[in-house]
């Protein structure tokens, strides 16, 4: 008997051992619901209630929707300057950015005399399918007037942009007619690119430029890679100037390309994150290859993670200025609206370990300001002006010193170029004066221009910007209020030429017509080139 009520015990214990378990889990959970719900009580009571005062009290009509905004994007700009908020029609004119492509009618514009002018549309996209052509000035949308009323560009994008399938009329003035022509343009889903050009420089070197990084960059990437090797390239140069970076998984695609397999292309460190390690495969294109990457300032973040990969493991040669210095990496969280905020959760390290995250303990204003302190400080000038903190050293693979905090340093550093000898060329480059006379030369003798150069390498090796046409776009200058005592050396009188020139190739071949022109003067291009 005793023997029974003890293997009753037996039994029972370890089930009441898994209903106290069971409790205490219980307890637990509905302990942490009611502190959650505490918090959140406590949270939307506060923010209710200064509501509550600022609706009953205030001396003016307010918006609440826009002052619960500020109040969130206030909080995250407390905590660093990459942490932000972005509503849903911010949302998506990013993605439009970044996924490649946006819904809309196909043209690139510029707004010219308070007119908005069409100076390229994109190849079979909604606008030429319609008969609209380069030159066209759009005077209405929707039959709203557009001319003459200080519109903006920003204005203009959201009328002429749309769901696909939808219509908007516009209408057109064309030189040489008095009257107005009305379109009826069917949007439709208009492809954006990452990678603005990449050519054949000379015989051995190819050139690739992305102006930031997309969904579509690897395989933009891909396609110029592939194409230039074909074309016999052994040495890359690819510019990432200008490149404010973009979605990370793009950038270490890019970075596979070049790295031989196991080579280490960025980790990734976070207080509540995993970290991540993560190396390049075996699949990359050009491993073995010449390679240089150019930087400057305004280089950053997914920029920064292919430079510092790529010198971090001796793979290249980084030239240009310190690029920008974001090391850091957001998530981007879904609100209930369809708003988001963009948090920081790690920062990322080169492979080599350093941060190259630059101070904002000074607050956001300050952070931002820091590009104009280097040209003030003298940095753009020369690289002695540039200090790192010494404690921050780390080393490449073959153990050249580097530094963190504070953007990645080139390796050979070009200075902002201000050459004295073409201080005529600057005055007649900072005037409106170029972009009007090529879209306007463009518009009036794009026809004859494209019969004797069917494309774009034919207009860069063969058209010539001659004197005739020179002498007109000075005259042009003057009469837009240009200085009429203006010394033009021999130097300026070159740059002039060539500049108008690479405008008038973008107007009709877009950057292909651009590029190749403006970079044989581009020093850091020029740097690049030198062994």
């Amino acid at each position: 008997m005793i023997q029974r009520e003890e293997n009753r015990y037996s039994l029972r214990g370890p089930f009441n051992l898994i209903l106290a378990f069971l409790g205490g889990i219980l307890l637990t959970m509905l302990l942490f619901h009611a502190l959650k719900k505490e918090i959140h009580a406590v949270r939307n009571d506060k923010v209710d209630e200064v509501m509550q005062y600022i609706e009953r009290y205030y001396v003016d009509t307010v918006n609440k929707n826009v002052l619960l905004e500020d109040a969130i994007k206030g909080m995250l700009q407390s905590l660093d300057p990459h942490s932000t908020y972005a509503n849903t029609m911010e949302n998506r004119q990013e993605a439009e950015l970044l996924e490649g492509a946006f819904e809309g009618v196909g043209i690139q514009f510029n707004i010219m005399n308070d007119t908005i002018m069409v100076v390229a549309t994109i190849s079979g996209g909604p606008s030429e399918r319609v008969g609209i052509r380069a030159g066209d000035r759009i005077v209405t949308v929707n039959d709203a007037l557009v001319a003459g009323v200080g519109i903006e560009s920003n204005k203009v994008m959201k009328l002429l942009r749309g769901k696909k399938n939808s219509v908007v009329k516009v209408g057109i003035m064309r030189t040489g007619f008095k009257e107005i022509y009305h379109y009826d343009i069917r949007r439709d889903v208009i492809p954006t690119y990452t990678v603005d050009v990449s050519y054949m420089i000379d015989n051995q070197v190819g050139y690739i430029k992305i102006n930031q990084f997309g969904s579509t960059t690897p395989e933009e990437f891909d396609r110029a890679l592939t194409r230039l090797t074909h074309s016999g390239m052994t040495k890359l140069i690819l510019d990432l100037r200008g490149n404010p970076g973009g979605y990370l998984d793009a950038a270490i695609l890019v970075c596979d390309e070049l790295l031989s397999a196991g080579e280490m292309i960025v980790y990734t460190e976070g207080l509540h994150v995993p970290t991540e390690k993560i190396y390049a495969t075996a699949s990359g294109k050009f491993e073995t290859g010449e390679l240089v990457v150019l930087i400057d300032d305004f280089s950053a973040s997914a920029s920064e993670i292919v430079a510092g990969a790529v010198q971090d493991n001796d793979r290249g040669t980084i030239i240009g200025r310190r690029s920008f210095g974001k090391g850091l990496v957001q998530k981007q969280i879904d609100l209930s609206d369809k708003s988001t905020i963009r948090l920081t959760i790690a920062r990322y390290h080169t492979p080599s370990g350093r941060c190259i995250q630059k101070t904002y303990s000074e607050g956001s204003d300050i952070y931002y300001q820091d590009l104009v302190r280097r040209y003030e400080h003298g940095e753009m000038n020369s690289a002695d002006s540039i200090h790192f903190d010494q404690t921050l050293k780390y080393y490449t693979k073959i153990g050249r010193v580097v530094y963190g905090g504070g953007g990645i340093m080139p390796d050979r550093f070009v200075a902002l170029d201000r050459d004295s000898t073409l201080t005529a060329f600057y005055q007649v480059a900072n005037s409106s004066a170029f972009v009007e006379y090529a879209f306007n030369y463009t518009t009036q003798y794009s026809t004859q221009i494209k019969s004797q150069y069917p494309d774009a390498k034919s207009f860069v090796n063969k058209m010539n910007v001659n004197d005739v046409l020179y002498r007109d776009f000075i005259q042009f200058y003057v009469q837009k209020g240009g200085s009429k005592s203006l010394v033009i050396n021999d130097r300026s009188k070159t740059e002039i030429k060539r500049w108008l020139k690479a405008l008038i190739g973008r107007n009709l071949y877009q950057e292909e017509g651009y590029y190749p022109i403006i970079n044989v003067s581009d020093n850091v291009i020029l740097e690049a080139l030198r062994n």
